[in-house]
């Protein structure tokens, strides 16, 4: 089993836009000359600044953002980049269920570095004693081989600023499960699937969970700190969609066990809907304004190629509606007329009440345009991106 370092700037794009969203840094002590304690230094900290309860504000030391010491590690065979994205921002979402933005600092994982992981990623044998994934049984058939379980794993930390010192008040563990794992009978050969049932990988998930859990606690810096561990399930390679959390569990007090699981019911699904996308949990009226949005869309501006969103459920209720548009526009007035009427055909079509993004692409990938609105919003901010730059 190979393993694989994803770093992409992607990635590192929106783990900025989560933080720190589009606002100003007006609440920052960026640029302090405050010297504040981590829990191992004594240096320059500071922070990204607050843009509101939503975002947490991420660690600045020395000048310079605190990266993950294991970011984007994860097993090779994960084709779909949707699941590195929603497993990140899943993991986010969990973590305000106990650490408050208000309260707490976002600071990547500090304490688990990429060689661990890569060990932990795994399959235990005598080489790799600390691996999480079952051992090779030698076995090819779909239903007789011991499968990939674990696919990828990431570490947050969440820090207490009190004055000039931060220290660390918790940490965030979310381990991610693959509901499909692919592989090979030979090297270079067909690829085969086992399919893993969501009560087989969230059993397989809180036994990890727990084993992790354990070693975390070996480290003098976590030994008592609130832990939370988050289970999630990925999608398989072919879904339009990411895959979504489905169960998180809080360590207090230094405990090396978790048996009180909290389920999530958090969902994705494709608006329309395709063969491989079944929308049996989205709300019917959601996906009826959608289409209406679509068809007039589509009827005003004939030059699309495609008019697609990604829904996001928790609880059964809609908490954020991402639309792609791709166009064959070619001239910019075009475009800025296009996202006029878009700003229009949103307000009066989609549902109100929850996040709403429209990203405006070219057929090449080119971001053209792009619009948001939030939660309380009744109005879209609007961007062109113009080659001029005078936008």
């Amino acid at each position: 089993m190979k393993i694989k370092r994803i770093r992409t700037i992607g990635l590192v794009a929106m783990a900025a836009l989560v933080l720190a969203a589009c606002g100003n840094l007006k609440n920052s002590s960026f640029g302090s000359n405050d010297s504040s304690n981590t829990a191992t230094s004594t240096k320059t900290t500071t922070t990204t600044g607050s843009t509101g309860s939503e975002f947490y504000q991420g660690v600045i030391k020395n000048g310079t953002y605190r990266t993950s010491k294991s970011r984007g590690v994860n097993v090779s065979q994960n084709d779909n980049v949707m699941n590195l994205k929603s497993f990140e921002t899943g993991l986010l979402d969990v973590s305000k269920k106990v650490f408050s933005t208000e309260k707490y600092v976002f600071q990547e994982g500090q304490y688990v570095d990429s060689s661990t992981v890569e060990n932990w990623l795994g399959r235990v044998s005598k080489s790799n004693p600390t691996g999480l994934n079952p051992k090779n049984n030698g076995k090819k058939g779909a239903t007789t081989r011991n499968p990939i379980y674990l696919q990828q794993l990431e570490e947050q930390d969440y820090m207490i600023q009190n004055g000039s010192k931060m220290s660390l008040g918790g940490v965030t563990v979310g381990l991610g499960m693959n509901s499909v794992d692919y592989y090979q009978k030979v090297q270079y050969g067909a690829t085969y699937e086992t399919n893993i049932s969501t009560t087989e990988l969230t059993a397989q998930g809180k036994k990890m969970a727990n084993t992790v859990l354990q070693r975390l606690r070996q480290k003098s810096a976590l030994k008592s700190v609130p832990i939370v561990l988050a289970l999630y399930k990925q999608s398989s390679n072919d879904s339009l969609v990411g895959g979504n959390m489905i169960a998180y569990a809080v360590s207090k007090n230094g405990s090396t066990s978790v048996s009180d699981w909290k389920s999530l019911d958090w969902n994705n699904y494709v608006f329309p809907a395709t063969s491989e996308s079944k929308n049996s949990g989205a709300n019917n009226n959601d996906e009826s304004d959608f289409s209406s949005f679509k068809s007039h869309v589509e009827n005003f501006f004939p030059n699309l190629s495609g008019v697609t969103a990604n829904a996001h459920y928790k609880d059964k209720a809609l908490s954020k509606l991402s639309v792609n548009i791709t166009t064959k526009f070619y001239s910019e007035t075009e475009i800025i007329s296009f996202t006029q009427y878009l700003a229009t055909a949103a307000k009066r079509y989609l549902p109100s009440g929850v996040p709403v993004e429209i990203t405006v692409k070219s057929a090449n990938g080119d971001i053209q345009s792009f619009l948001a609105r939030t939660a309380k919003g009744s109005s879209y901010y609007t961007h062109i991106f113009s080659d001029q730059g005078n936008n």
